[in-house]
């Protein structure tokens, strides 16, 4: 089984770029963040075509998760469970669905834009919710795993230069903490093997030549259980999706199954 997770940043901007990946690249199941749409302008039709079904959690403008499956949709489930709110909103930020035997999370997790903003601590409190879902799951002997944009590096080797994030999100102590929290909860983080550079980043700016010159963070990950993670045969950045004109800031992170 291929499953794999890709912020595309506007699924209405990335619609043909996102078909033809699926053509290509076959994932069984694949997590997508930051649709931009609301629930009724997603593309179910065109992904239909392609013989994926569709769970989505959309609210217009902003935000946007969805998981799609062509092994089958059971038990799907829209919002974490103790979420927090932000502004009197529970937004867009989680999906799930078990596909093919799988549980998994699409998850988009919020940036938290500086610390000592409010956003920065709506972060933390999600990533708590986070935390407490995944320990519900983690000991299960249903192959589980939580994927999507994190919105933080893990360690400081996860960014291209840990100098430039001084004083930034992304990558403190208490983000980082919070994924120490959710191991804790019984998942490991699926390490995508390095390809073309030694650390694969799944992010790169628009600005500065970020991408050709691979000035890049790795923020876009996956954690899966036991059942899960000794199931792993591969995992790798797509980088090839990042290339070219109209393309996602992030790639797709794949993870291929032997279950």
């Amino acid at each position: 089984m291929r499953i794999a997770t890709w912020n595309v940043n506007s699924i209405t901007a990335r619609l043909p770029r996102l078909t033809q990946w699926l053509e290509t690249a076959q994932p069984d199941v694949l997590c997508l963040q930051e649709l931009k749409v609301s629930d009724d302008a997603f593309p179910q039709q065109e992904l239909r075509a392609l013989g994926y079904e569709s769970v989505v959690s959309a609210q217009g403008r902003w935000n946007g998760v969805a998981v799609l499956s062509r092994v089958g949709i059971e038990d799907p489930a829209l919002g974490l469970p103790g979420a927090p709110e932000w502004e009197g909103t529970v937004e867009a930020r989680a999906a799930a669905a078990t596909c093919g035997g799988v549980r998994v999370w699409s998850l988009y997790v919020p940036n938290g834009r500086e610390i000592g903003h409010p956003h920065y601590e709506y972060k933390l409190q999600w990533l708590a919710a986070l935390r407490d879902t995944a320990e519900k799951f983690a000991s299960a002997s249903t192959p589980f795993a939580v994927l999507g944009d994190f919105n933080i590096a893990p360690t400081d080797a996860d960014v291209h230069d840990i100098t430039q994030f001084e004083a930034s999100t992304h990558v403190t102590l208490r983000e980082r903490e919070a994924l120490a929290a959710l191991e804790a909860a019984g998942v490991s983080d699926v390490y995508p093997r390095p390809l073309k550079y030694d650390v694969p980043f799944t992010y790169w700016d628009y600005r500065q030549l970020c991408f050709p010159k691979n000035r890049g963070m790795r923020i876009d990950l996956v954690y899966g259980n036991e059942a899960f993670v000794t199931g792993v045969s591969d995992a790798f950045v797509d980088r090839e999706a990042r290339k070219g004109k109209g393309a996602s800031d992030h790639a797709p992170v794949v993870v291929d199954l032997d279950l």
